[in-house]
This record gives structure tokens, C-alpha cells and sequence, in this order.
């Protein structure tokens, strides 16, 4: 075919920017500098975005972090501290407790402590109304004088309740008029407080035939004394110290104690009890002057005892 009388085709395409703007690909448009700078500014937002967000998220963190190490080392130490402070309190103050029990129960110059009867629960004796012990005790005792008399002994009661008081005066009162230490002066009566009188059921019996034994070992040999030991124990009365007692205290036979209900039971053999214990625990501490001797004994010993000349009631 004859191309003579054609238009020539030029091989080079005109550049897009010289083609007129609806001639342009819609394409092309697309790509050019408005959808351009829409991206840059939507970057450059994105990153100042991010970056406070960052801030923001950092700055709570950090000051988290820094703030919890001293909370925690408080809390820690507080935790310590009362867990040191528990832990020592009872260590601290147990002792003082033992030690406090302790000095309450352990003897006395060797004798055990007794708590003082309450005076609504004391009753007169038929035979002596100015000598009074616990109700219990005294109605027993009343029925042994009565049967003793039936047999022609006539039982006298020397001594029943002493208040702690009269215990005080009577110990160290005389203790001074008589210039004696008081290591001495236990050997023959009880500190106050330390006396089986105070109980209400502790009674000194004398024979009415023979008063020179009043108070005094030679007591054994009357016939009061022979009587109680053939029948105390029927009415509940038992001789505080025999002869050679476990206990250790000088012999007493003028002196009777009243165990028929609980808690005249308990109130010695508890105390004799607590008083060992009392003891043990105290082990390091200087002996009293008769360690062996149970509370509120006012007997004598060594010599003394020998002698069994006392013109006082002992216990």
C-alpha cells in the first residue's frame, strides 16, 4: 500500500504536563502533586500523634517506677517492723509474767502464800464463838467436840482464822520487841499472808486437862491428842505436819486442818503444788532460810524444835 499523501507519525509522545488537563488519565491524576502533599500531611500528623502518645504513656510509667521502689521498701520495712515488734513483744514480757507468777507462788523464809477467807463465809465455833473458821469447817469441828466430849475429852480450840493483819502483827511486831531476824522469826510464825489460818480452815486444839500442853510437842501425850488421831479423819480434820512428813516441817500436833470439801482440798495440796513449781523455776535464786517448810508452818526447828517450847500459836 501507498503511504505518498499520509500525515507523518511523529515516534515521540508529547510530555503529560504539555496534554490538557481533561486529556489526563484519571489514573495519572491521581498520583500527581495534590494526592502527594494529602500524604505528607497525614504522615507528619501521624508522627506528631504518635509521638505525644508516646509521651503520654511514658511520663505515668516513669513515675510509677520511680515512686514504687520507695513504697515498697516502706511497706517492706513497716511489714519488718511490726513482724519484729510481735514477734519480740511476747519474748520480752513472758518473762516478766513467769517471773511474776513465780514470786507470788514460791515460799516465803519457806512458807507457801494463802489467800485470806472471805469474811461472809466465816462462822463462829460452839465452843469459843471469838474464834470463827470457814462454815464447813466449823460445823465439822462442832461435831467432833461433841463426840469427844460423848468419850470425856473436851476439845479446845485455840486459834482458827487469823487475818493477814493479825498475821502482820503478830510477826513482825513481836519480831521486834523480841529482836530477831526474820529468818528466826518464820521458824516460829508465817509472814503474813503466808499462814494456813488465813484460810478459815486451819485450827490449833488444846486438851482442857492439861493447858501446860498448849501449843507445845508435849501435846502428843494427851488424851485430845490421842482422841484426834483415832477420829479427826472421820470429820474431815487431818494433822497438818506428822512426824517426818514429806514436807519437811517441824512437827505440830496441836495443829489440824479441815479438808472435807474441794475447795479446802485444793487450797493446800495446790498450793503445796504450785509451790514446788515455783520453785523449780526459781532455782537460781538464794534458798529461803527452811526451803522445805510449807506455807504459813510456823514451826520450830533444830534445837527449838527440840526443846517444843512455844508459848504462841505457830501456824
Amino acid at each position: 500500500m501507498d503511504d505518498t499523501g499520509l500525515p507523518q507519525i511523529s515516534d515521540e509522545l508529547p510530555e503529560l504536563s504539555e496534554l490538557p488537563a481533561q486529556d489526563i488519565p484519571e489514573a495519572v491524576r491521581e498520583g500527581t502533586g495534590m494526592s502527594q502533599q494529602t500524604a505528607k500531611r497525614s504522615s507528619w500528623l501521624w508522627g506528631i500523634g504518635g509521638l505525644g502518645l508516646a509521651v503520654l504513656i511514658a511520663i505515668p510509667l516513669a513515675l510509677t517506677l520511680r515512686s514504687q521502689p520507695s513504697a515498697t521498701s516502706g511497706e517492706v520495712t513497716n511489714s519488718v517492723s511490726k513482724t519484729e515488734s510481735t514477734s519480740a513483744s511476747p519474748d520480752s514480757s513472758q518473762p516478766e509474767a513467769n517471773a511474776s507468777t513465780a514470786a507470788e507462788s514460791a515460799p516465803l523464809l519457806g512458807h507457801l502464800p494463802y489467800e485470806e477467807a472471805p469474811a461472809a463465809e466465816l462462822e463462829p465455833l460452839a465452843l469459843d464463838k471469838s474464834i470463827k473458821l470457814r462454815q464447813p469447817a466449823a460445823k465439822k469441828f462442832n461435831q467432833m467436840a461433841a463426840a469427844a466430849a460423848a468419850d470425856g475429852i473436851v476439845l479446845v480450840p485455840l486459834s482458827g482464822f487469823r487475818s493477814i493483819a493479825e498475821q502482820e502483827s503478830l510477826f513482825f511486831d513481836v519480831k521486834a520487841e523480841r529482836g530477831e531476824v526474820a529468818a528466826k522469826r518464820a521458824a516460829v510464825s508465817a509472814p503474813p499472808g503466808h499462814s494456813e489460818h488465813h484460810t478459815g480452815y486451819a485450827i490449833d486444839i488444846g486438851d482442857a486437862d492439861r493447858p501446860s500442853t498448849d501449843l507445845q510437842v508435849e501435846f502428843e501425850n494427851t488424851e485430845a491428842f490421842k482422841w484426834l488421831q483415832k477420829n479427826a479423819a472421820y470429820y474431815s480434820f487431818e494433822l497438818s505436819f506428822p512426824k517426818d512428813n514429806q514436807d519437811g516441817v517441824s512437827y505440830e500436833p496441836w495443829h489440824w486442818r479441815f479438808v472435807g470439801d474441794r475447795q479446802s482440798l485444793e487450797t493446800f495440796y495446790r498450793a503445796r503444788t504450785e509451790g514446788s513449781r515455783a520453785v523449780g523455776e526459781e532455782a537460781s535464786a538464794p534458798a529461803p532460810a527452811n526451803p522445805n517448810q510449807q506455807s504459813g508452818s510456823s514451826e520450830k526447828s533444830g534445837p527449838e524444835a527440840a526443846k517444843g517450847s512455844t508459848s504462841e500459836s505457830t501456824r
